[in-house]
């Protein structure tokens, strides 16, 4: 994987909405954020539009599509920022022209939730490393430095190699041991809709993350069961379960994840503090790493970014 460069103050940042529509006073807050830290947003027009289509959507397909591979090709831009999540990425990543995105070109992309579709396509169209993080208008980014997530997505960004592991100080070894291998995965059920399409990523020798929000025991029961039944875990060295929010009793879930996956012959640590509805660290995709269930650690084995550039 291509890993980008690290961010530097003057750096001029995509703002785009390639899901929903983005509360519109937190976004404000999140650009005024961005550029309390020397960032220098550039907001792309469907984050601010209402829904063309339906009212999940910010703008139409085309304008969103269009907007992202803008982007991602534009070479003055360092990163590229999504403004949330909900839905609608799916939808976008039908339209995207990969052909003029130059992949020796690699930039940040930051995003979570619906924009792990996103994060995969980036990794098998292009093979940029990069990031399941905080977004501009959502909680734990708007809110600027002195927020943990906020401040620990800007260490990544501007400092990545003082980031060399993540430690989970709430985890729990589900199964024991030490794997190594390329990070990837992110929300389950935009996992669980990428298969069968030509941006999917296998987990076939990664540390397999995956969290989820608002899905009820039985259908994430369901989603994970497709990602086994699919293939999708075949070859996973080692796995990372974040949080599960409002996904029904944490015992049960845990009760049916570590059913689901703890058969599968690999560590398996449940507990990290990465997802929605929490205080949340920001997982790489695409880094090579070493996980370690019993010490409750991920350790990067490469920066997860390079270093920036020289103008």
């Amino acid at each position: 994987m291509i890993r980008p460069p690290a961010l530097r103050p003057g750096d001029r940042v995509a703002v785009i909405a390639a899901s929903g529509p983005p509360n519109q006073v937190n976004l404000e807050r999140g650009l005024l954020a961005m550029e309390h830290v020397g960032l220098k947003p550039e907001v792309f027009s469907a984050v601010r539009m209402g829904g063309t289509e339906y009212d999940y959507l910010a703008g139409d397909d085309a304008t969103r599509a269009a907007e992202l591979t803008a982007a991602l090709a534009d070479p003055a831009f360092a990163a590229v920022f999504c403004a949330c999540g909900g839905y609608g990425m799916q939808r976008t990543l039908e339209f995207v022209d990969w052909s003029v995105v130059d992949p020796a070109r690699p930039k940040v992309v930051v995003g979570y939730s619906d924009v792990t579709a996103l994060l995969e396509a980036v990794a098998v169209k292009l093979g940029w490393v990069s990031l399941f993080g905080p977004m501009v208008a959502c909680d734990g980014f708007y809110q600027g430095p002195g927020e943990y997530d906020f401040d620990q997505l800007m260490r990544l960004l501007f400092t990545p190699a003082e980031v060399r592991e993540l430690t989970f100080p709430g985890f729990r070894t589900v199964v024991p041991g030490v794997a190594e291998g390329v990070t990837l995965g992110g929300t389950v059920t935009l996992l669980a809709a990428s298969l069968g399409t030509d941006t999917s990523l296998p987990a076939r020798g990664g540390i397999l993350f995956l969290e989820d929000v608002d899905e009820e025991l039985f259908r994430l029961d369901r989603y994970v069961t497709q990602l086994r039944r699919a293939t999708y875990s075949d070859g996973v060295a080692g796995i990372v379960l974040g949080t599960f929010t409002d996904c029904g009793d944490p015992r049960d879930v845990e009760r049916m994840l570590v059913e689901r996956l703890g058969d599968l012959g690999v560590p398996v640590l449940a507990g990290a503090d990465i997802g929605h509805n929490v205080a949340m660290q920001t997982y790489p995709i695409g880094v090579r790493a070493r996980l370690d269930t019993e010490k409750g650690a991920l350790t990067f084995l490469e920066p997860v970014l390079t270093e920036p550039e020289q103008v």
